[in-house]
């Protein structure tokens, strides 16, 4: 049955629109552009995003981490390599980013495939992060289940006390991962639903495919 309160919920948008003309050949630098945007409209953790994977089987998980950075390579993130998503990670290398910035109206969907980021980023991210965010990584068997909160705190002050005298170094289950896509579809939200789509694939030739997808 449906619940008409939910279903009567609904934003007209009208903000802005994409066209192929004016967008940029490829996507990596058309998601630059809109990541201006978000900057300068100084939304709450812009970089949030649903990454979902899959195990060998097919069967999906989604969750929000955090992009780190982006270039031609790839879009980069940091995680647990032995928690539930990096064990999918290894199964399966196909995974699917989703931005979704509501104030601006917009979506960025990325497909494409996942593999860790070399040693030196993974260091460097690790060693530039706050030390308690540092222990908390190697505190935490992420997706295992604990006997509760003590577990973890216990766990802290230990390697609390262990790195008193030196930073710890990032443990071997913790790096990063890039993400190098695919398929990149921006969404820009339309009036009446007939929301603006353009999807970048791979042209052949080194270079993009630019299709406006139906709403």
């Amino acid at each position: 049955m449906i619940n008409q309160k939910i279903a009567d919920l609904r934003q007209d948008y009208r903000k802005a629109t994409l066209n192929e003309k004016e967008v940029a050949t490829g996507p990596v630098e058309q998601f630059s552009r809109w990541w201006q945007d978000v900057v300068q409209s100084e939304l709450e953790e812009p970089n949030a995003m649903t990454l979902a994977s899959s195990t060998a089987d097919g069967k999906p998980s989604a969750r929000i981490v955090l992009l780190k950075s982006f270039d031609e390579n790839g879009f980069l993130f940091f995680t647990n390599y032995e928690s539930r998503k990096g064990r999918e990670l290894a199964e399966n290398p196909y995974v699917t980013l989703l931005f979704f910035w509501k104030e601006l109206e917009r979506q960025v969907r990325i497909e494409g495939t996942v593999s860790k980021a070399p040693g030196n980023i993974s260091d460097e991210y690790f060693n530039s992060r706050p030390i308690g965010s540092r222990i908390g990584a190697m505190a935490s068997p992420q997706s295992e289940v604990i006997p509760g909160r003590e577990f973890l705190e216990e766990k802290v002050k230990t390697l609390e006390a262990e790195h008193l005298q030196h930073a710890p170094e990032r443990p071997e289950h913790w790096g990063g991962y890039i993400v190098k896509p695919t398929l990149v579809e921006f969404w820009q939200g339309r009036s009446s639903r007939l929301h603006d789509r353009l999807r970048y694939t791979p042209d052949g030739a080194q270079g993009w495919k630019i299709d406006r997808l139906a709403p």
